[in-house]
Formats: structure tokens, sequence, C-alpha cells
């Protein structure tokens, strides 16, 4: 399997994400939208990072339950339903994925949501991967 990443240099330079993901493989995980719901079904963290850190994990878990690792993913799609609050906070929350996913970044888009399922979560993440 191989992702190669592609950041043309005549788009604006991918900080945190690739503009595009060349994928080759032979299996595709699809990986369902995770917010920071813990394992009684509760959302856990008051703040954008508490929750997205737990989001976050909870993609790698399916990620990883599935044979695969944060190296694997191709795209990942972030449901926000505070964007302005996301862009202020962006820092941290790079921080927050280089520590649990590393660095090679798959094709991302951030997405403003009016709410999510459940009304207490602040963002959600869902997105794919490309396995052996």
């Amino acid at each position: 399997m191989s992702l190669d990443r592609v950041n043309p240099a005549a788009l604006s330079p991918a900080t945190g994400f690739s503009h595009a993901v060349v994928a080759t493989g032979s299996r595709v995980v699809f990986l369902a939208g995770q917010t920071a719901l813990d394992g009684d079904g509760k959302v856990v963290g008051a703040t954008l990072p508490e929750q997205f850190r737990t989001a976050l994990t909870n993609l790698l878990a399916a990620l990883a339950a599935a044979g695969g690792s944060p190296g694997d993913l191709a795209r990942v799609t972030v449901y926000a339903t505070d964007v302005a609050a996301y862009r202020e906070q962006a820092r941290e929350l790079g921080a927050i994925w280089r520590e649990l996913a590393g660095r090679d970044y798959p094709a991302m888009a951030v997405i403003g949501v009016v709410r999510l399922w459940d009304t207490q979560a602040l963002v959600e993440l869902d997105g794919f991967a490309v396995l052996e």
C-alpha cells in the first residue's frame, strides 16, 4: 500500500493537510463519523480541544480495529459546530493531531454544521483509509 501526498507549488501551502492523496492498495476502510463519545455513549470534554482529542482517538481506534494505522488515512472530514472557534484553536488542534496521528496528513476538509447528532458534540471526524 502506498499513499502519495501531492501538494502542488501553485496552490497555497498545505499546513496540517495534503491537497491530494494518491492511494494505491487493495483494501479501503470507510470510517464512520466519530464524536467525543466515551464507551458508555456519553459525550466527554467541555472544550473543542478535549472533544477533538476524543473524537480523533475514537476514529483511530476504529481504524486500528480494521487493521490500519494513522499513516493509512487518505481522507478525513472534520465537522465543526463553530468554525471560527476551530480556526482560533487550530494550533492546539494541530498539536493533538500530530501527537495522535503523526505528520503524514491526509486530504482534509473542515465543514461548519449547525449541530451534530449529539447536541453536546462540538466536532465530528470521519474518513477513509487505504490498506495493503
